[in-house]
């Protein structure tokens, strides 16, 4: 049984398309893993990198301890099931799952003097997973004369005697029935139960995704847009895409703008003489620029969150109306399909068109005007332009009212003394204040109101002074003491940034050198000269040995022909230098004083570069790139290495 870990991989084919950019992904032992998208999205190109089929461009592939970027196929340790069966005719079912038993070495000791399983282990094998597969009465028959159904069993049966790490599936049910569809989704969650090792399966339908994945990988034009468990992904989509994707039929997108009065929010919807009032309590994570009036969102509900019936449209405080256009009575449920725009068709899909989910014995027809109940607790909000949630789970920043006076912070009641660093006029502000700002430890108390565990995060939320803030950086307790971290906030006045937050990267231009060189060793103590090659890191033209780790991923990711052609772009945190006696020249305009934390602000080029310090420098002093932190990006391609 094995882990897998996928940092930062791409693919990228001759001809510079980019089939997978960037894909992150920890993958835990006996996990189901689906990947799911629309066709074309890198899903089966990252199962075929994982297998060994496809080249990796650039990342790291880790199964279990190892490294397999440049490892066989067949010595990954992994079975893969295809689309197509790929069964061959000429053998019979035994001998279709035998056969790569047959072929594979094994390590030699007195029972495999050859290398190889024995007939017995064969046999043994083969039967144990016939009868797992419940095709054991099927073994000596050839592939066509078994339906489609069996002959996928077959498949998998070929996959489970090799006894994988990893099990990989890409898209095994695609040629089956719809009956025979379902069937099979159990046999394999079945499957993986009783194997318990971990299974990768690849898919572009969502309810295969929904029913059987521990986790899902949603994605699209080779990114990924969300990781995530079935619920998870439901209830709480990071983008319109995810939203409309997972779920039928596909949540309802209207658009509108949000307009915040008092403790209320009204929602308009465009195109449509439709509005509701939200209490503002449902919008404390929302960028108080989304509440203007003015600036579009996208409205999204699903249909089962829209309600016809009479007692909760009564009892509703968000209703609106629409015109029914038609129906599709599905046995247990029908789909009620209508405009809110009066003179829209509800046939085509627009963002006024609504559907809805209602018991079998809704009473509406054709033409009906009816009042629809919005359930609140189930909308999302998605930014019209970039299409992401407005209201995400984690929230990236706080958004406050504050004043400075005197050198001090207001916000909230509160007095917070500004550090040497930040220097800001007396007068009114819109605090910027980053979730992993808010620290644990200060002299601010807050009351604690919630902690809820999302992914490997804990979001906090608090209580300060009737205002909600979210922290993802304190630690639990009912009364909590913060402070802020005073390097991360941001701070607008009319509309413009006054004081901006350290930069957290800085970026270098650069290349890979290979430089032949001759040294002298000494060979049974005698003096001899031998011919050697360097590899180098040009850094702002100054250059640095090149790690092995680094010059091997560069070498592999860009070939080694071509490698010292391309341009790099080194990124650096402030954490990322030492300041040494010879390397990149930097020049000290001036001491970056945070309280907690001292910086120099040197100038390197046209570039303003922080360096965390523990001493006051001035003058010219020279920065070393610490190369166990650094990251590197193949600057045309935009691919990272390290």
């Amino acid at each position: 049984m094995a882990k897998l870990s996928l940092k930062h991989i791409y693919k990228v084919y001759p001809n510079g398309v980019k089939a997978v950019n960037d894909f992150n992904m920890e993958i835990e032992d006996k996990e189901f893993i689906v990947f799911v998208g629309p066709s074309g999205c890198g899903k089966s190109t990252t199962l075929r990198m994982i297998a060994g089929l496809e080249d990796i461009t650039a990342g790291e592939l880790t199964i279990g301890d190892t490294i397999v970027n440049d490892m066989e196929p067949k010595d990954r340790d992994i079975a893969m099931v295809f689309q197509n069966y790929a069964l061959y005719p000429h053998m019979t079912v035994y001998d279709n799952i035998a056969f790569g038993l047959r072929l594979r070495r094994i390590e030699k000791d007195e029972a495999h003097p050859n290398g190889k399983f024995t007939r017995e282990e064969i046999n043994e094998r083969v039967l144990e997973a016939a009868n797992i597969l419940g095709i054991t009465e099927y073994l000596g028959r050839k592939p066509k004369e078994m339906s489609g159904g069996q002959r996928q069993r077959v498949s998998l049966g070929r996959a489970i005697v090799r006894e994988p790490k990893v099990m990989l599936l890409d898209e095994p049910l695609s040629n089956l029935d719809a009956k025979l569809r379902t069937q099979m989704r159990a046999e394999i969650s079945k499957l993986h139960a009783k194997l318990n090792t971990t299974f990768i399966y690849v898919t572009h339908d969502q309810v295969e995704a929904m029913t059987m994945g521990t986790r899902i990988v949603v994605m699209k034009n080779g990114f990924i847009q969300q990781i995530d468990t079935p619920k998870n992904l439901y209830n709480y989509p990071s983008n319109k895409f995810v939203a409309g994707f997972i779920g039928t039929p596909q949540m309802n997108f209207f658009e509108g703008t949000l307009k915040q009065e008092g403790d209320l929010v009204r929602i308009r919807f465009d195109y449509a003489d439709a509005e509701i009032a939200v209490p503002f309590s449902y919008f404390y994570k929302a960028r108080p620029d989304y509440l203007d009036g003015e600036k579009k969102v996208i409205i999204g509900l699903r249909a089962e969150n829209i309600s016809l019936e009479p007692e909760t449209v009564k009892n509703s405080p968000a209703v609106i109306r629409f015109k029914v256009s038609h129906k599709e009575e599905l046995g247990n449920e029908t789909l009620v399909y209508g405009d809110i725009n009066m003179e829209g068709d509800g046939f085509t899909e627009s963002s006024t068109r609504l559907i809805a989910k209602c018991g079998e014995e809704i009473d509406v027809k054709a033409g009906d005007v009816v009042n629809a109940a919005l359930d609140l607790d189930r909308m999302h909000l998605f930014d019209k332009e970039t299409e992401e949630s407005i209201l995400p789970r984690i929230p990236g920043y706080n958004y406050l009212d504050a004043e400075v006076k005197g050198g001090m912070l207001c916000f909230l009641g509160q007095k917070v003394a500004l550090p040497p660093a930040i220097t800001a006029a007396d007068g009114a502000y819109r605090l910027l204040l980053p979730s992993d700002a808010i620290v644990s430890g200060g002299s601010i108390r807050a009351k604690l109101v919630s902690a809820e565990k999302i992914g490997a995060q804990t979001l906090y939320s608090l209580d300060l002074g009737g205002k909600r803030l979210f922290s993802v950086a304190l630690t639990e307790g009912k009364e909590e003491s913060i402070g802020i971290d005073m390097k991360k906030i941001a701070l607008l006045a009319n509309g413009e940034e006054a004081v901006r937050p350290m930069p957290l990267v800085s970026s270098f231009g650069g290349v890979m050198k290979k430089i032949k060189t001759v040294e002298t060793v000494e060979v049974k103590g005698k003096e001899k000269a031998k011919k050697v090659i360097k590899f180098m890191l040009t850094v702002e033209g100054v250059d640095f040995p090149a790690p092995e780790r680094i010059s091997s991923k560069l070498i592999a990711a860009l070939t080694a022909k071509r490698v010292f052609e391309k341009q790099l772009r080194y990124e650096c945190t402030p954490y990322g230098f030492f300041l040494t006696e010879t390397g990149i020249p930097a020049t000290v305009e001036r001491m970056a004083d945070y309280g907690a934390e001292k910086f120099a602000v040197c100038r390197v080029g046209e570039q303003e570069v922080y360096v965390k310090t523990e001493e006051d420098l001035s003058g010219v002093v020279f920065l070393t790139p610490d190369f166990e932190q650094i990251g590197i990006i193949q600057a045309d391609m935009d691919i990272r290495i390290v």
